[in-house]
């Protein structure tokens, strides 16, 4: 079992190579401190990323896992705020089209089926914060393409899958927990704390590894309760 990860170099990455490296798959990693290198925001990274992973790989990739992705804020009154937007549309939903494109194309061609798993957010459902509307956007798109992809292909074996995590305690949620008041946030996840990276890891691994077919277009939340549909 070969598997394709994207922002594989830590957080909810690093931990999702780990509990698959545990279980017997091999990762291919990506990520500027470890694994293929690849700049999203180039619109010819994810093409190389496929190509120098399905190298690495022997010309067989079975699971391809989206995770990278930024969280940057846009103010309203910024005057780059639509390069913002396209940034973060690059980088979270435009490159993770593309890298699922070439996975089902790759699968296809080889007659055999294949697992997308997605790291989409709750943001994809309840929304972020108001300098936040182009990742909430990124996001649900994400899911959208998740399911579409699983409607689309399930009669070929290609199975898609989501993970929708809630604040996870990485780099990310530290500095956003920071800035805007950790405890009202905390307040608003009847857990009463944030996920470990190893929890969404755990979401990811099952649905790469051991979700039955017939689960193909889910998506799995994992937020303390914070968003509940």
């Amino acid at each position: 079992m070969t598997i394709l990860l994207t922002g594989s170099s830590r957080g909810i990455g690093a931990a999702i190579q780990a509990a698959l490296t545990d279980a017997g798959a091999s990762v291919i990693g990506h990520g500027t401190a470890s694994g293929i290198p690849a700049d999203f925001s180039d619109p010819d990274g994810p093409t190389a990323l496929w190509n120098a992973a399905l190298e690495q790989a022997g010309g067989t990739i079975d699971v391809l896992i989206n995770n990278a992705g930024v969280f940057e804020a846009a103010a309203l009154a910024d005057d780059d705020w639509t390069a913002q937007w396209e940034r973060t549309m690059r980088i979270n939903l435009t490159a993770s089209a593309e890298l699922c494109r070439l996975a089902v194309l790759h699968w296809q061609a080889r007659g055999v089926g294949g697992r997308i798993v997605n790291i989409a957010s709750r943001a994809a459902y309840r929304g972020d914060s108001p300098a936040h509307w182009h990742y909430a956007a990124s996001k649900a798109g994400m899911v959208a393409m998740t399911k579409t992809i699983a409607r689309g292909y399930a009669r070929e074996g290609i199975l898609a899958f989501a993970v929708c995590p809630g604040f996870t305690m990485t780099g990310m949620a530290e500095d956003y927990l920071s800035s805007r008041g950790g405890d009202a946030l905390l307040a608003d996840i009847p857990l009463g704390r944030v996920a470990a990276p190893d929890e969404i890891a755990a979401a990811a691994k099952f649905l790469a590894l051991e979700a039955p077919a017939s689960m193909t277009g889910s998506v799995i939340d994992v937020n303390g309760a914070s968003y509940v549909r």
